[in-house]
């Protein structure tokens, strides 16, 4: 009886020893996904900020500017680009609207990203774009990947058109969460006017007024590393009209301000982050090791109950051998 419970207990610490690694390794590629229909949105917010009056084509000081930005999955498209992919992705249609004080829009930038549900790596087919402009990404955007590595990573900026490193800088602590940050400074650069603009402004009348815009920003996230979310986000940003061909006249400022994520949403991004962690941790960390610990106690338990079937039972006597007769 103990040796059919011993090989049965045997028979479990392979299957748990086994099943350690693959769920590591094949199930968490398969399950840790970013959902398609995944819909997000955040509100940042730059406090005595400077802003162009379109209507006045002066600069002025304002007590604050909203930046609204949503993530919205498009299903419909995402199931088109695995079809000619082959590849699980995650198409975003994204906004970025920047308001006045008065809630008034100051310009819009929307965007199609689309990449891999599980890696975050950029995945180019067509319908990718920024402004309506086609691009072809390099580099993470928005979130980076599950189990985030302390690294530099490249970051596409939308604004620039580009893709830059953006840099590892050690750990910090957010509402009591261990994050990685990272830094991205974005020298001046000739950017595209946004196609929408206040009081009817647009690309063309810009350029005949013999302006160009340029950009500028330091970009910081604290990034939650087991989900590769950020949690906080920050920049120092800069725009400014310049004058084409005349590098020595005075630039008008179109927005400079410390952008920040307001802290409600701040909070509830951290309480989002730390629900989700949990899923990525059981898959990657505690059932894996709870797995193979399962299986050395099965190992243990089985090989304790074969030594014992081995042994004599109580009460049982070896048989003594027979001793030649002592002659007489």
């Amino acid at each position: 009886m103990r040796r059919k419970a011993s090989l049965v207990l045997l028979a479990f610490a392979v299957f748990f020893a086994a099943l350690s690694p693959l769920m590591r390794w094949y199930a968490f590629p398969r399950l840790a996904k970013i959902p398609p229909s995944q819909y997000q949105d955040m509100v940042l917010e730059a406090k005595n900020a400077t802003l162009l009056d379109y209507t006045t084509m002066k600069s002025k000081k304002v007590d604050k500017v909203s930046i609204v930005q949503t993530l919205k999955g498009n299903v419909k498209e995402a199931e088109k680009v695995k079809e000619s992919t082959g590849r699980d992705v995650v198409v975003w249609d994204t906004l970025s609207y920047v308001a006045d004080p008065k809630g008034k829009m100051v310009s819009q930038i929307p965007e199609r990203y689309i990449f891999d549900a599980h890696t975050q790596e950029p995945v180019n087919a067509p319908g990718e774009h920024v402004d309506g402009d086609k691009v072809r990404r390099e580099g993470i955007e928005y979130k980076w990947p599950f189990l985030t590595e302390k690294r530099d990573y490249e970051y596409y900026d939308f604004q620039a058109r580009t893709t830059a490193p953006i840099h590892y800088k050690g750990t910090r602590t957010v509402r009591g969460l261990e994050t990685y940050y990272f830094e991205q400074d974005i020298p001046w650069t000739k950017v595209k006017v946004p196609k929408k603009l206040p009081v009817g402004a647009t690309p063309e009348m810009v350029e005949q007024a013999g302006m160009e815009r340029w950009y500028s920003t330091k970009r910081m996230f604290w990034v939650d590393p087991v989900t590769g979310a950020p949690v906080d986000g920050q920049e120092l940003h800069k725009e400014e009209m310049r004058w084409t061909g005349k590098p020595d006249k005075k630039p008008l400022t179109a927005f400079a301000g410390h952008v920040k994520m307001r802290p409600d949403f701040q909070d509830a991004t951290v309480e989002l982050v730390k629900s989700q962690r949990q899923l990525v941790l059981a898959l990657t960390s505690y059932l894996p090791w709870g797995f193979l610990v399962l299986g050395a106690l099965l190992l243990a338990l089985s090989l304790t109950l074969e030594a014992r079937g081995r042994r004599p039972g109580p009460g049982i006597r070896a048989e003594e051998p027979e001793s030649d007769p002592v002659p007489v």
